[in-house]
């Protein structure tokens, strides 16, 4: 080789040598940046929150409330909000892995359905409605996944810590008289300052002049959902403080007496509970008929619950063994005497008697309403568990007393469910190890 070519191969090499330095520096850079966009913000238990989910979520509840019309709080404010709202359900979805907890992609895609046709629109609709909103679907699938699992380990352990006496039941009816009979619903507005000790005097003093500040700031016009957004402790300030539709049965007991007679509009008085001082306001008003007659169905059911020893997965395993023997005529009565998790119904073979509209929880009734008279639905799944079910007849009947009861029962025990929720969501919270890096 002679000289120039030597030379030529050196110069060659040293190109070779920074091209190569200069693609490690832009690679460290790139994952430098990457990491920086996607750091850790905060362990919680043996998982973690990610700042790429706290962006995603606060675009996702900015986008929401921008539609809603909703004015947002600062954006440090509403970032803690939320990261604090990321953590508790990081807890929850952790506990429900521990359960074998899941949620099937056909499970999912029902929700999903029945999400698009209670806002009257289809898939498609449904669809373009969330990438408006700047959601992909992918991304509102996973979400309302999350919220399925999150609220199943909700009902698995606060179920158990409420019970509703026959007792309750009948000083409650005594105590709200015909207004029960009534379909006047409330769209319900709340603001919760929350008190940890009512022992420190100073904590309570501080969250009782933030609650009166509050109370006076929207008498005088501020907008009542961007003051919960904002300055809310209650579990649905995200949402504005909307607590969704409500009929007086169903008002918490804090404002039972307060909300029929609040003008549409205007807060109540700052009103003290055990857990802080709260606000509410009627949002909006609706219905006022009285209720007599109602289409009854006829039922009977099979239920396989799980639980600590069944995971979700065999529950449904099992259900769908139970329907294929169903299928291939066995009977429906003895099935569910020898198999049933529902102890009320399995020595009656099943038999739920006669049920009338919303009497049972959502999944259970759109199952009902949609099966014919001697029909077997396919499995299907409510908080409670897996069900088949048979409607075995039908009727109109004048039930007005029985409604009354059963509209008794299930508003003491949303109240008390409500109230059981908080504290759990609070002891869970307390209990987690949780450390929040500084960015």
């Amino acid at each position: 080789m002679n000289e120039v070519s030597m030379q030529a191969t050196r110069r060659l090499a040293g190109f070779k040598t920074l091209l190569m330095a200069m693609l490690m520096l832009i690679a460290g850079a790139v994952q430098a940046e990457r990491q920086l966009l996607d750091q850790v913000i905060a362990i919680v238990n043996d998982g973690v929150i990610l700042q790429s989910e706290l962006d995603a979520r606060v675009g996702t509840i900015t986008a929401r409330l921008r539609g809603q019309g909703t004015g947002l709080p600062p954006r440090q404010v509403l970032e803690e909000r939320v990261l604090e709202q990321l953590i508790t359900e990081s807890i929850q979805l952790q506990m429900a892995e521990d359960m074998g907890m899941r949620i099937s992609d056909n499970e999912l895609n029902e929700t999903i359905s029945r999400i698009a046709r209670s806002n009257n629109l289809t898939l498609a609709e449904f669809e373009q409605q969330l990438e408006a909103e700047g959601v992909t679907y992918r991304e509102a699938r996973e979400q309302i996944r999350r919220e399925m699992l999150v609220s199943r380990v909700q009902q698995r352990r606060v179920d158990s810590r409420v019970r509703v006496s026959p007792r309750e039941v009948t000083n409650y009816l005594e105590q709200t008289g015909t207004e029960a009979e009534t379909t006047t619903e409330y769209l319900l507005g709340h603001i919760l300052i929350s008190v940890n000790n009512f022992s420190d005097q100073a904590e309570v003093e501080a969250a009782r002049q933030k609650a009166e500040r509050l109370q006076e700031e929207i008498a005088d016009g501020r907008d009542f959902q961007s003051a919960a957004v904002a300055e809310s402790d209650g579990s649905n300030a995200l949402e504005g403080g909307v607590m969704g539709w409500r009929s007086r049965s169903e008002l918490p007991s804090l404002v039972t007496d307060i909300v029929p007679e609040l003008p549409v509009g205007q807060p109540s008085e700052v009103l003290k509970s055990g857990n802080g001082f709260h606000i509410v306001q009627v949002l909006d008003r609706r219905g006022g008929e009285t209720r007599n007659v109602v289409q009854q169905a006829r039922v009977r059911h099979i239920l396989i619950r799980p639980s600590d020893v069944v995971s979700d997965a065999k529950a449904e395993n099992r259900i769908n063994e139970l329907y294929q023997r169903l299928q291939q005529g066995s009977d429906f009565a003895e099935l569910a005497r020898e198999f049933s998790d529902d102890p009320g119904s399995a020595s009656e073979g099943g038999s739920l008697g006669w049920v009338s509209p919303g009497q049972m929880v959502p999944a259970f009734e759109e199952a009902m309403m949609n099966a014919g008279v001697g029909e077997t639905t396919r499995p299907f799944r409510s908080r409670f568990g897996w069900h088949i079910l048979e409607v075995q007849d039908r009727r109109r009947q004048d039930i007005s007393e029985q409604v009354r009861e059963s509209e008794a029962q299930q508003a003491l025990y949303r109240r008390k469910y409500e109230t059981e929720l908080q504290n759990w969501l609070q002891e869970i919270r307390d209990e987690a190890y949780v450390e929040i890096k500084n960015s």
